[in-house]
């Protein structure tokens, strides 16, 4: 059954206002939103309306209890200039596991595809071609009970909306190795993309930040010994020809540009290894001079390389970031499929 959803034009665009070469990143929002929600045990009045302003009660559920999710995703232009996402259904089943764990309701994924790309064909003109651009997406769902009280919610509202962006880290980063604060432990929600994860990581960024870090490396909640993953990243380590990365145990988020660089690194014929890496073995690799890359992957970074990182006080720097042969091809090959401009063998490029 074909999904209807329900479309009010914004009577003025305002995609005049925005100088597309010159963006901060999340700042500017396009002409629309999606807006569906889940009452009774069903998804309920779709339908997309102009980008502005939500009505909620003071006792709105999620602002007390944290029932709060959401999905990064990403639009591009081809040469034809069409419409196109990059793994979108990644992104629902990534969502609908994010719901299972928070409590949450589940949305089919006719439902939210249908919404994602009525809205992204309405807004298709704020998709920026610039080299490194892109129209960033962002899903997110909420409970919106009006109560006070701790239980399950039974309703929710899942929205998206969108916005231009340019490049997340416009150059390589610094990173400082956290031995204080923890993001997660086993049998939390480590594993899910839910709004607290980011929340408590708010202090420690603002405190590494403050010491001239771009970033945080997270490190388990027992021994702080063991890698986890960044603040806004999974991570990867390159040692000569062998790639290693954190294994998706429970406490880090299984990414979706993470798995892209996984799968794309085994097809060049790289060696991958998802396993439990120690700060120790990544400080005794840069000493003897075997570590020759270190790069974060996301959506909205897609790759960033890490020029240096830090551990109890100690600065590492890394290769010169112009000359690494990973994670330069590994940018350049996943922008190079997210644009249409070189075809894949994994299907994961979705036409609006």
């Amino acid at each position: 059954m074909a999904i209807s959803i329900k479309i009010t034009k914004t009577p003025q665009s305002r995609i005049g206002e925005c100088d597309f070469n010159n963006i901060q990143f999340g700042t500017i929002f396009s002409d629309h939103m999606f807006m569906v929600d889940y009452e009774d045990g069903e998804w309920h009045n779709a339908q997309i309306l102009p980008y502005g302003p939500l009505s909620l009660s003071p006792s709105t559920f999620a602002l007390h209890y944290g029932q709060a999710i959401f999905e990064g995703m990403k639009a591009f232009k081809n040469a034809q200039g069409e419409a196109q996402l990059f793994r979108p259904h990644d992104n629902w089943e990534r969502l609908n596991f994010s719901a299972r764990r928070m409590g949450m309701a589940e949305i089919s994924e006719e439902l939210f595809m249908s919404g994602l790309k009525a809205l992204v064909d309405l807004d298709r003109d704020w998709i920026p071609t610039k080299q490194g651009s892109s129209l960033y997406l962002r899903p997110y769902m909420f409970a919106t009970d009006e109560f006070v009280g701790v239980r399950p919610a039974k309703h929710f509202k899942l929205i998206i909306f969108s916005c231009p962006v340019n490049a997340y880290y416009p150059k390589p980063i610094r990173v400082v190795v956290e031995e204080k604060y923890v993001r997660a432990f086993d049998g939390g929600v480590g594993n899910a993309k839910a709004a607290g994860n980011y929340g408590i990581s708010m202090l420690p960024t603002a405190e590494a930040n403050k010491k001239g870090f771009d970033q945080i490396i997270w490190t388990d909640g027992i021994s702080h010994k063991y890698i986890e993953e960044s603040g806004t990243m999974n991570v990867f380590f390159a040692l000569g020809k062998k790639v290693i990365t954190p294994a998706l145990d429970g406490t880090i988020l299984a990414g979706i540009t993470r798995d892209s660089c996984i799968k794309l690194l085994q097809e060049k014929g790289y060696e991958v290894e998802e396993r439990k890496i120690s700060i120790d073995e990544i400080v005794d690799a840069q000493e003897k001079g075997l570590l020759t890359d270190a790069f974060g992957s996301g959506t909205a970074a897609i790759i960033a390389k890490i020029a240096a990182f830090n551990y109890k006080g100690v600065e590492y720097t890394l290769p010169n970031p112009e000359e690494r042969e990973i994670s330069n091809w590994l940018y350049t090959t996943l922008y190079s499929i997210q644009t249409g401009a070189t075809p894949n063998s994994f299907n994961w490029v979705d036409k609006v």
